[in-house]
C-alpha cells in the first residue's frame, strides 16, 4: 500500500461493502484499517492472500497475543470485545482448539445434521405458512427477514442444541448486540453479561433433563482422555454455535433472495435445471458473503502476506466479501452474480484451515432447502423497495439488510447492483 494512502475506517453502520471493497482491493492484498476507539489493525482482502493467512502456522486467535488487549488499551465497553475474548473455540489455538472441536464434532456429527433434513423442511413449510398470513395481514408486502430468515434458522439451531422457545427471542436479540459494531458501551457490556448467564440457564436445564440434542451431547461427550468441557468452555461453544448458526444463515438467505430478485435470469437457469439451488448458496457465498470483515487473528511474530509486513500482536480481519470479488481469482467478471459459475465453490466466506467453521454443511443445506421452497411456494416473489432503499445491518462485521420487504406476488423493484 502506498504509504500516502490513509488507513481505512470501516463503516460501523454497516452500509454495502462492495463499492468501498473494490478500492481496497486495487490498494493491494493488505490493507491498514482504524477499528472503533481508533484501535490500529490490517485486513487482508485478495483471495489467495487471505488462503494463505487463515491457514499460516505463526497466526492465532487467542486473546493473549493481541497486544492492545494485553497491555491494557481496550475498554470493557468495546463493540467488538466478545470476538477477541468469548470462550471457546472461536479464540484458542493449537491443541486447546483441536480438543474443544474435536468435542463438538463428535456431537455435531454429519448423522445429526442429515437426519434434521426432514425436520428442516417441515419447518421451513411452517414459516412459509407464517410468511404468507403476515402478507395478507400487510396489504401483500412482508418482511421476509423478520417473517422467514431470521425465524427459521434460530428455530433450527435452538432445536438442534434443544433450547425452549422461550428463550430464542432473547437469544436472537443478545446476539444481534453481540454482533453489531454500533453497540454503545453500555450495551456491549450489559450483552457480554447477559448472554452467559441465559446459555448457562439453558445449560442447567440440560442436565437436568438430557435429551437428544447437542446441549446434552457436549454435556456429557468426553475426549480420549475422559476429560469434560468446562462450564466455561461449555457456555463459549454454545454462544458460538448460536451465533454463528443463525446470524449466517439468515444473512445467506437475506442475501441469496435479493440477488435472485435483482437476476430474474439467474432464477430462470435454476428453474430450467441448468444450475441447482445449491449452486445459487455458493454463488451467493462468494458474490455477498453473509460476513464482510471478521475479527480477529494476531500474528505471533511478524509475518510477510503478500509483501506486506503485519506486525506481531496485531489484530487482522479477515475480508471476506472482498475475496470474493476478487478479480484475480474469480476473473474480470467477480462482481457478476452468476449461478453457472464454473469453480463457485472455491470462496472463502465458510473459512479456511483449522478454524473452517464447524457448521458450513447445516449452513449449506438450511439454505438450499429455505430458498428452493420460498421460490417454489412463491415464484412470483420480488422486493417491495429498489436495493438501495433497504436498510443496512448496522455492522461490518455482517453483511446484509436489516429489513427486507418483499411482495410475494405483484410488480418488479428494481435490480441489485
Amino acid at each position: 500500500m502506498n504509504p500516502a494512502t490513509p488507513p481505512y475506517r470501516p463503516d460501523p453502520e454497516g452500509s454495502c461493502p462492495h463499492a468501498a471493497n473494490a478500492q481496497l482491493l486495487a490498494r493491494g492484498a493488505v490493507t491498514d484499517v482504524v477499528l472503533p476507539g481508533d484501535i490500529p489493525g490490517k485486513m487482508v482482502l485478495r483471495h489467495e492472500a487471505l488462503k494463505e493467512f487463515l491457514s499460516h502456522p505463526d497466526v492465532g486467535k487467542e486473546p493473549q497475543h493481541f497486544t492492545a488487549l494485553r497491555e491494557g488499551l481496550i475498554p470493557d465497553g468495546w463493540p467488538l470485545m466478545a470476538f477477541a475474548t468469548v470462550p471457546g473455540m472461536l479464540t484458542t489455538d493449537g491443541d486447546r482448539h483441536r480438543r474443544l472441536r474435536s468435542l463438538a464434532a463428535r456431537a455435531f456429527t454429519p448423522r445429526r445434521v442429515e437426519g434434521l433434513r426432514p425436520r428442516i423442511e417441515e419447518m421451513t413449510a411452517g414459516q412459509l405458512d407464517i410468511l404468507a398470513e403476515a402478507a395478507r395481514a400487510g396489504d401483500g408486502i412482508v418482511d421476509l427477514r423478520a417473517h422467514f430468515a431470521m425465524p427459521l434458522p434460530m428455530r433450527v439451531i435452538c432445536e438442534l442444541l434443544g433450547v425452549d422457545s422461550e428463550y430464542r427471542d432473547r437469544l436472537h436479540h443478545l446476539s444481534q448486540e453481540l454482533v453489531k459494531t454500533t453497540t454503545s458501551h453500555e450495551e456491549a457490556i450489559a450483552a457480554n453479561l447477559e448472554m452467559p448467564q441465559v446459555l448457562a440457564a439453558i445449560a442447567a436445564e440440560r442436565a437436568r433433563r438430557p435429551g437428544d440434542d447437542l446441549t446434552s451431547a457436549l454435556i456429557a461427550v468426553r475426549d480420549e482422555d475422559g476429560d469434560r468441557l468446562s462450564q466455561e468452555e461449555l457456555i463459549g461453544t454454545m454462544l458460538l454455535l448460536i451465533i454463528a448458526g443463525h446470524e449466517t444463515t439468515l444473512s445467506l438467505i437475506n442475501n441469496a433472495v435479493r440477488a435472485l430478485c435483482g437476476h430474474r435470469d439467474q432464477l430462470a437457469a435454476v428453474r430450467s435445471g441448468t444450475a441447482s439451488w445449491a449452486d445459487v448458496v455458493e454463488e451467493t457465498l462468494r458474490w455477498d458473503s453473509p460476513t464482510n470483515y471478521f475479527p480477529f487473528r494476531y500474528p505471533l511474530r511478524d509475518i510477510t502476506v503478500d509483501g506486506t509486513v503485519i506486525p506481531q500482536g496485531t489484530p487482522v480481519l479477515a475480508g471476506y466479501a472482498a475475496a470474493g470479488r476478487d478479480p484475480s481469482a474469480h476473473g474480470p467478471d467477480a462482481d457478476r452474480f452468476d449461478v453457472t459459475r464454473q469453480g463457485g465453490a472455491r470462496h472463502l466466506s465458510l473459512g479456511h484451515g483449522p478454524h473452517f467453521c464447524l457448521g458450513a454443511p447445516l449452513a449449506r443445506m438450511e439454505g438450499a432447502i429455505a430458498l428452493e421452497a420460498l421460490f417454489t411456494r412463491f415464484p412470483d416473489l420480488d422486493l417491495a423497495l429498489p436495493e438501495a432503499e433497504l436498510p443496512r445491518h448496522p455492522s461490518f462485521v455482517g453483511n446484509t439488510v436489516e429489513e427486507l420487504p418483499v411482495r410475494l406476488t405483484g410488480s418488479r423493484a428494481e435490480a441489485v447492483s
